[in-house]
């Protein structure tokens, strides 16, 4: 091997180097699930890729899977159920947006035989002392209604503290999944 071929071995190396940072940095974040707020639908130690730029271009959307800065030690993961302006109850284990039922196909597999809902019944007003959500906010709640920590204890989460949408769960293999 001579030096120009060294050399362009070297160089094209460190052009990958640099494009992988900056696809890391500015475009996607990885994360990692920390309990079981999200199951069945994301794992404890599942490896998450997460899109940072799609909401550039495009609005969250109701059952967008998020991550989110809950304070400034922890970022959680949670799918959106409301947009500013939703009106939100549950009533019999069904989500009504607006007064329209919602199909939730994604809880299937976590509802129990055992005579108990999934999702206990509530009106926005009850949880946050407001009839829609506002501006500027959105209202999430984790798959795993029963034990999960989100909007109907902490509150709405403000947009911008949104990192971005989970694109893709690449770990463990036997688990990859590209959409949720």
């Amino acid at each position: 091997m001579n030096i120009k071929t060294i050399g362009r071995w070297i160089r094209t190396i460190l052009i990958a180097v640099v494009l992988a940072m900056a696809f890391r940095t500015f475009l996607f974040a990885s994360y990692i699930v920390d309990g079981k707020s999200m199951q069945p639908t994301l794992y404890d130690g599942n490896l998450l890729m997460v899109n940072k730029v799609v909401y550039d271009w495009t609005d969250v959307d109701h059952s967008d899977v998020v991550v989110f800065h809950a304070n400034q030690e922890e970022d959680y993961v949670k799918r959106v159920i409301g947009l500013p302006g939703d009106r939100i109850r549950y009533e019999s284990d069904t989500l009504y947006l607006n007064g329209k039922a919602v199909e939730e196909d994604y809880l299937n597999p976590y509802r129990k035989q055992d005579g108990k809902p999934l999702t206990q019944s509530f009106r926005l007003e009850e949880v946050t002392e407001m009839t829609e959500v506002p501006e500027g906010h959105v209202f999430v709640m984790g798959d795993n209604r029963r034990e999960s920590l989100d909007s109907r204890y902490f509150g709405f989460v403000p947009i911008e503290t949104i990192v971005g949408k989970v694109d893709v769960r690449y770990w463990p293999i036997s688990q990859l999944a590209l959409t949720f």
